[in-house]
């Protein structure tokens, strides 16, 4: 089987909510990421096979295909292909893994994979919430869905609630991991552990929703968003604009092109749970993808566990029982944002550049997704 390796990764800054994304088109959001990693690994835009890319709100701006709109935008030859995929949050994601498997299977040997969300554009949840005003229906309207599962509310904010709820997670618990977020993701900054993946955009040059200057005492202040529990919004993934890439290829291609990888794609692994916990995913696909590669907690030096909400990783790191000092070394999305169909490339490209520059060996990347489903993935340093 071939293998399939990560040649580079690229990201936007992350834009604040109305910050210095906000204006940018998605599609030009994408190509710049398209342009990007094109540039920094000098190939031939002409010879890469299909771009995967992710997007969870695909309606207006982001609609008919945004992935073959920025391919286009970008100015790549009319016949590089490129498709959009929505597995929720872990979109880009699971385009690094469909861009794998097609490596692996000998069908491909160049993809790029990743995603755009400009959230301060296309709202969160937009996509489903116009159907009743439109006439078009809710997607858990559906008879067999009621049947199933009867009047259960299925929404985000319940999800991490409950999750709180069920493994004792106290306000204390999640705003302290909140603060060590924020603390990570600064420090990384002004340690340049950033330099090597970003891209700046017009006077967008740095991740906007960073506050290093936070505490214990002013997130205890904040009030719940919502009437479901404890959860406010220092504890929750910051609505985010940005886009990523990664660079996939075969041993053939890094050959025949000069190119030097940064890891491998050891393992991935997809799972599904319980649709109404929604975000207790990370805690199956992690064990999938362990048991898959024949590893234990034990082996991975770095883990990347998506902070949708504070509460997930607590319960995924009390299940797993991963050090938390190899937990989003660099911050997670309570600092950085979580543009959605965009967060998976861009934790993906944090975690190669972070395996190359500590000179550490394996690393697992975990997200919750709507559904309840979950992508999980190992990488090697190459």
């Amino acid at each position: 089987m071939t293998e399939a390796y990560i040649i580079d990764g690229v990201r936007t800054p992350m834009g604040r909510f109305g910050g210095g994304l906000s204006h940018v088109h998605p599609v030009d959001l994408g190509a710049h990421v398209l342009r990007g990693i094109v540039e920094r690994t000098g190939i031939d835009p002409g010879e890469v096979d299909d771009v995967i890319w992710g997007c969870v709100g695909q309606i207006g701006a982001q609609a008919f295909n945004l992935g073959r709109n920025c391919v286009l935008a970008a100015g790549f030859p009319e016949h590089v292909p490129a498709v959009t995929l929505d597995r929720q949050c872990g979109s880009s994601q699971q385009a690094v893994h469909f861009a794998a498997q097609a490596i692996m299977s000998g069908t491909m040997d160049m993809v790029i994979a990743g995603g755009t969300e400009v959230m301060s554009l296309v709202k969160l949840n937009s996509q489903g919430d116009v159907g009743p005003d439109l006439e078009m229906g809710y997607p858990f309207d559906a008879p067999g869905w009621n049947e199933r599962f009867g009047d259960e509310l299925i929404h985000q904010f319940r999800g991490g609630n409950l999750i709180a709820e069920r493994w004792g997670i106290t306000g204390t618990d999640m705003n302290g991991l909140a603060l060590q977020s924020h603390t990570k993701a600064h420090r990384a900054w002004e340690e340049g552990r950033f330099d090597s993946q970003v891209l700046p955009l017009g006077d967008c040059a740095r991740d906007e929703g960073i506050r290093p200057n936070t505490s214990m005492e002013k997130m205890a202040t904040l009030v719940p968003f919502s009437e479901y529990g404890p959860l406010t919004a220092a504890m929750s993934s910051q609505i985010t604009d940005g886009a990523a890439a990664l660079l996939v290829a075969s041993a053939a291609a890094v050959e025949r092109h000069g190119l030097t990888p940064l890891a491998r794609v050891h393992t991935m692994a997809v799972t599904g749970s319980d649709p109404v916990l929604i975000l207790t995913g990370p805690i199956p696909a992690t064990q999938t993808a362990l048991k898959r590669a024949g590893l234990g907690v034990d082996d991975i030096d770095l883990f990347e566990c998506n902070e949708a909400f504070a509460s997930v990783v607590l319960a995924w790191q009390a299940e797993i029982g991963a050090d938390p000092d190899r937990v989003n070394v660099n911050g997670g999305a309570i600092a950085l944002g979580h543009p959605l169909g965009a967060s998976g490339a861009r934790i993906m490209t944090t975690l190669v550049h972070e395996l190359h520059r500590s000179g550490a060996r394996l690393g697992l990347q975990t997200m919750c997704e709507g559904g309840g489903l979950s992508n999980a993935t190992i990488l090697e340093a190459a």
